[in-house]
């Protein structure tokens, strides 16, 4: 996590840095989410073929080696566009078979689902905190190859991880069913919630106006008008806040956890609505903090739900439509994020991205699945053991 929060920053300012611009940094991030966002949904079929550990192993190896790569590209010469958009694409890819095995693997290990999600998030924004100052630090004294480097070492330290934990007997489909049978039963899953599409439907929306945009033009923004190590800062506010969110949802158990997190969620909207105004530092960071906060809150209770209200054998393809559904559109948002700007203004646009934000939290709120769906302190006993 330490890498992974380091390397926004450092795909932002490396590839401004070679001249491409908002549209360079966006198309970057696009390579990477757009592979991961089609890909998912079979990440989600391998995991309960091959197991999700063997998945996740195979996923960090792989970056251990595209990362490593990148890493010499930017230390040995100045790498070209296409380099970094290939390599972000492997890892786009890596990413896809890596993440569905995220979601099932911890109510195999955790008795307290919720608890054990908030203390992934404060554990990850740790990092997430000293990631983006570190990889300021490192720029200004170095090169972004040494970022690359270091999420290299990053992964390989993740799949000895992986390799040595000890996990319960798993679950899985039986041998003889097709990969689109498996596909189907997981959609069937997924449609037959409504609390779980309707998000995502707010979240496709997210993705073009919101989530797309925000690195792409609020990086460029902060840089310009107040410089490299004040973007870190404000990275780093961001990753404070989702430490505070997610100790928050350590101790906080509501009894409806989505309507709860939504409400958190509002909080988030201050981050675009603050770069756009072009707000002093100090402002930028709380508005970051508050922001933050409200994410890592919305985002425990969300993945507790979907934890504990899919039953075991269906949560890797469960869990990969509801990623899929999340992500699909970012990409879109950040390769137009450059384009757009360009015609109506880098501001203008984030303004229209706060009233996204605000909008779509207002209708998470309108619907009655979504706040009115109950805690369940158990996840779902699976069906068939393996």
């Amino acid at each position: 996590m330490l890498g992974a929060a380091m390397i926004p920053f450092a795909t932002a300012v490396g590839v401004g840095a070679l001249g491409y611009g908002p549209t360079g940094v966006g198309l970057a991030l696009a390579a990477w989410m757009a592979p991961f966002a089609v890909l998912i949904l079979f990440g989600g079929v391998f995991a309960d073929r091959f197991t999700p550990r063997r998945m996740m192993i195979g996923a960090d190896t792989t970056r251990v080696v595209t990362q490593g790569l990148l890493a010499a590209l930017f230390l040995l010469d100045r790498p070209q566009l296409w380099q970094v958009l290939v390599i972000s694409a492997v890892n786009g890819v890596a990413a896809a078979m890596y993440q569905p095995g995220v979601s099932s693997t911890v109510p195999r290990v955790a008795r307290d689902v919720q608890k054990a999600n908030a203390t992934l998030r404060v554990s990850e924004s740790i990092m997430l905190l000293a990631g983006p100052g570190v990889a300021g630090a490192i720029v200004g004294f170095s090169n972004v190859g040494v970022v690359f480097a270091i999420d290299a070492v990053g992964f390989a330290i993740s799949a000895a991880c992986l390799l040595l934990l000890r996990l319960p007997p798993a679950f899985a489909v039986p041998a003889e069913d097709s990969m689109w049978r498996n596909l189907r039963g997981g959609w069937h899953e997924f449609r037959s919630r409504t609390w779980m599409w309707s998000v995502i439907l707010v979240w496709i929306i997210f993705g073009v106006t919101l989530f797309g945009p925000m690195i792409p033009l609020g990086s460029v923004l902060i840089t310009d008008s107040l410089g490299v190590s004040a973007y870190g800062l404000v990275m780093s506010a961001s990753g404070a806040g989702t430490i505070v969110g997610g100790l928050v949802a350590m101790r906080a158990r509501p009894a409806r956890p989505l309507l709860a997190g939504a409400i958190g969620l509002f909080g988030f909207a201050l981050e675009p609505l603050t770069i756009a105004t072009g707000m002093p530092l100090g402002i930028l960071m709380a508005a970051h903090v508050v922001g933050g906060t409200g994410w890592a809150f919305w985002s425990v209770m969300w993945a507790t739900s979907i934890q504990t209200q899919v039953p075991a054998e269906a949560l890797n393809r469960v869990t990969a439509y509801e990623v899929a559904g999340s992500t699909i559109a970012v990409p879109i948002g950040q390769a137009l994020a450059g384009p757009v700007a360009a015609a109506v203004g880098a501001r203008e646009m984030l303004i229209v991205s706060a009233v996204v934000a605000v909008g779509g939290c207002v209708s998470l709120l309108l619907v009655p699945a979504v706040r009115g769906l109950r805690r369940m302190t158990e996840p779902v006993p699976p069906v068939q053991p393996l």
